[in-house]
């Protein structure tokens, strides 16, 4: 079997082939990100990178050999986090470039399969791709197969796809150390290296954080498999607490001092002189500052607030571990954001690809 990758990234499609044990004899990718490559190159050598997909034209490929085209076009048109430009952005029109290529490859071999994958968007931009394929999307939310809620759509000929079976895996299994307060971990994005705050947590539900023990005494947070349901805890002759509070969790700073914020939001600390920007949390409405002195991380009196490792990240996706570790950890963040959860492009292609194997 040959296959063609368009918008590659790190090869997570690479990744599903090898764990669900369907062989293929050449991997033709065309990725442009310098960094994915490299994962790419790093883990599969023999991966054939092809370059920008606009340049398809003047690619040197066995068109009638390719049995298998698999793509997850670049969504940031079409989310519902972003602007929603749609095809209107230069990025999500290149949709229309894979239908161009996988139109051209039907005349070659009227058999081929192919696999798109898209974000959840409005009705009536999933209607054009809808049309434009010929078959209906289906919904896949990543939590089934991962700890990571990650809905998605999943237009393919592959086979009549079915929901997959729930491995019940949950973000307090994959993390490193720590305490979460939910049992599956809001949707990693391409942003996340920029870290998370409590607000784009509590508020806005994203930017998964992890919750330490500066003492490593880690505290006991109890969630029912529906809703996270915490019960208050306190730490005795401490100044930290952590308590219930809309669906999560808030840490307060109970300082004595009770030194306030300037007007932008910032307050210098009275030891080191250092200015941090404090959080907003009291229930008397006064302020509770939080002191960010390690980078993306915050820390209070006992507890220290941390974005998920690029391992637990990896692990959301059904990576291996440090498969991206050829690069910084920025990158690392970036490339894994935007890749697939390997376990429900594995189920996928365990739908009607087996048979397609070459020994």
């Amino acid at each position: 079997m040959k296959v063609l990758s368009l918008f590659d990234g790190m090869s997570c499609g690479q990744i599903a082939l090898n764990k669900a044990g369907i062989k293929y004899e050449a991997y033709y990718a065309s990725e442009i990100d310098k960094y994915a490559i490299q994962v790419t190159q790093y883990n599969y050598p023999k991966t054939i990178q092809m370059g920008d997909i606009v340049k398809w034209g003047t690619w040197n490929i066995p068109w009638n050999e390719i049995d298998l085209i698999i793509a997850g076009s670049p969504c940031q048109g079409f989310s519902f986090a972003g602007k929603q430009l749609n095809f209107d952005d230069p990025r999500s029109r290149l949709f229309f470039v894979f239908v161009d290529i996988l139109n051209h490859v039907k005349k070659a071999n009227p058999n081929v399969k192919f696999l798109l994958e898209n974000v959840k968007m409005k009705k009536e931009y999933e209607n054009v791709i809808t049309e434009c394929l010929g078959i209906n999307p289906v919904i896949i939310n990543s939590s089934l197969v991962s700890a990571q809620n990650r809905v998605r759509l999943y237009w393919t000929n592959i086979g009549d796809i079915q929901q997959p079976i729930d491995k019940k895996i949950y973000l307090k299994d994959i993390i490193e150390n720590g305490v979460v307060d939910r049992d599956k971990s809001f949707c990693v994005d391409a942003n996340y290296w920029k870290g998370g705050n409590l607000t784009s947590y509590f508020e806005k539900h994203r930017r998964q954080l992890v919750f330490n023990d500066k003492e490593e005494n880690c505290v006991s947070i109890f969630a029912d498999k529906s809703q996270c349901i915490l019960s208050t805890i306190y730490k005795e002759n401490a100044k930290s607490m952590i308590q219930r509070k809309k669906r999560g969790l808030v840490v307060l700073h109970t300082s004595e001092r009770g030194r306030p914020l300037t007007p932008d939001g910032t307050i210098r600390d009275d030891v080191s002189g250092i200015v941090v920007r404090g959080y907003e949390v009291r229930p008397d409405g006064k302020t509770c500052a939080l002191t960010t002195v390690l980078k993306d991380n915050y820390i209070t009196e006992n507890y220290i607030i941390r974005k998920l490792t690029p391992i637990e990240c990896e692990r959301l996706q059904n990576v291996p571990d440090d498969f991206t570790s050829a690069v910084s950890s920025t990158q690392r963040y970036k490339m894994l954001g935007n890749g697939w959860t390997v376990d429900v492009i594995k189920h996928i292609f365990e739908q009607g690809l087996i048979e397609s194997t070459i020994g």
